[in-house]
C-alpha cells in the first residue's frame, strides 16, 4: 500500500464521504446494517421521519453506493461448513497484472468468501470456509498452491470465533464527526 498516497488522499477528503452524509442519513444507514429486514415504515420511525423521504433517502444512498446490498446472516455449520481457514499468501510479482489476475482468480473460488490485499509481508490474506478439513485441503494443494504466481501460503485454522460485526461502528463515526463541528 502507498501510504503517501493514501494521506494525500485523505487530504484531499476521498475518503470522507460520511462528511457528505447528514445525521439522518447515517441513521438510516446504522439502522439498515443492524437489520436489512425492516420496513421501510418501521426504518422511518426508528430514523424520525415521515415514510416517503425516507424511502427516497434509502434509494439514493443505493444509488450513491453507500448500501451495496443486503444480506442475510446465514450460520455456516448449521449449513454443514464446519471448517473456516485463513491463508496468508505470498506472490512472487506484485506487479498489477499480477495482483488483478490473483484478485479475479479469488472471486472465482467458492470456498474464498473474503479476500484482501495487504501491506507487508503477506500480500493477500483470505478467509475460506469448507464443509470439512479434506475439502479445504483439496482447495489447498489443487488450486491455491497450484495458481500461477503463488510462491507462498500459510494457512490458520479458525478454533472458534469471538465476534463478526459486518460494517462499521457508527458511534465511532458520529464521535468523530462531532469532534470536527
Amino acid at each position: 500500500m502507498r501510504w503517501d498516497l493514501l494521506k494525500e488522499a485523505e487530504i484531499q477528503g476521498v475518503g470522507m464521504a460520511s462528511t457528505r452524509l447528514d445525521p439522518i442519513d447515517r441513521k438510516i444507514l446504522a439502522e439498515l446494517q443492524s437489520d436489512g429486514r425492516m420496513t421501510n415504515v418501521e426504518l422511518a420511525k426508528r430514523v424520525g421521519i415521515s415514510a416517503p423521504p425516507c424511502l427516497r433517502r434509502v434509494r439514493t444512498l443505493e444509488e450513491n453506493g453507500y448500501l451495496k446490498g443486503y444480506h442475510a446472516d446465514v450460520d455456516a455449520s448449521e449449513l454443514g461448513f464446519e471448517v473456516q481457514v485463513f491463508a496468508n499468501v505470498g506472490l512472487a510479482s506484485q506487479a498489477e497484472v499480477d495482483l488483478s489476475a490473483f484478485e479475479n482468480r479469488c472471486r472465482a473460488w467458492p470456498l474464498v468468501r473474503e479476500c484482501h490485499m495487504l501491506n507487508g509481508e503477506v500480500d493477500f490474506i483470505l478467509k475460506c470456509v469448507a464443509p470439512d478439513l479434506s475439502s479445504f485441503q483439496s482447495f489447498l494443494t489443487g488450486e491455491l498452491l497450484t495458481t500461477p504466481n503463488v510462491a507462498s501460503v500459510k494457512t490458520s485454522l479458525v478454533i472458534r470465533q469471538a465476534k463478526d460485526a459486518p460494517g462499521v461502528p457508527f458511534d465511532v463515526l458520529e464521535e468523530r464527526l462531532s469532534k470536527q463541528a
